[in-house]
C-alpha cells in the first residue's frame, strides 16, 4: 500500500509540474498578445500624428507622408491578423492549462484515497490483533 501511495505522490508531482508549465505557457501567450496590441496602438498613434506636423510645404513632403501613412496602415492590418492569431493561442493555452489543472486535482484525489485506504487497512489490521498484541504494537505496555 505504501508503494501505491508513493506512486500516487510521484504522479501528483508530475501533474503539478505539467500544470505549472501550462500556466507559464498561458502567461507567455497572453504577454505576446498584449505586446502585439500595444504595438498596434502605437502604429495607429504614429499614423494619426503623421499629418499633425503642421503645414506641408512641398509636394514631395506630402508624397512621402502619404507613402509612410500607407505603410503604417498596412502594418496595422498585419498586426490585426497577428493579434487574432495570438488570441487564438491564448485560448488554446488556457484550455491546456485547465486540462492540466483537472489532471492535477484528479491525481491529488487519488493520492488521498490511497492514503485513506492504507490508514483503514492499518486500522483493520490493528483491530484484528488480539488485545495483548495490540497494546504491544501501540506501545502501551
Amino acid at each position: 500500500m505504501r508503494q501505491l501511495i508513493a506512486k500516487r505522490e510521484r504522479i501528483v508531482r508530475a501533474r503539478r509540474v505539467q500544470h505549472l508549465l501550462a500556466s507559464v505557457e498561458t502567461a507567455h501567450a497572453q504577454n505576446e498578445a498584449l505586446a502585439l496590441e500595444d504595438n498596434a496602438k502605437r502604429v495607429h498613434a504614429v499614423r494619426a500624428d503623421l499629418f499633425d506636423v503642421g503645414k506641408i510645404t512641398s509636394g514631395a513632403a506630402l508624397a512621402s507622408h502619404r507613402e509612410l501613412a500607407g505603410r503604417l496602415e498596412q502594418a496595422g492590418r498585419q498586426l490585426d491578423g497577428a493579434i487574432y492569431d495570438a488570441h487564438k493561442r491564448v485560448e488554446q493555452r488556457e484550455g491546456e492549462r485547465q486540462l492540466a489543472n483537472r489532471d492535477q486535482e484528479i491525481a491529488e484525489r487519488l493520492k488521498e484515497k490511497a492514503a485513506r485506504a492504507a490508514a483503514e487497512q492499518m486500522e483493520t489490521r490493528l483491530q484484528s490483533l488480539p488485545r495483548r498484541n495490540r497494546s504491544v504494537s501501540l506501545g502501551d505496555v
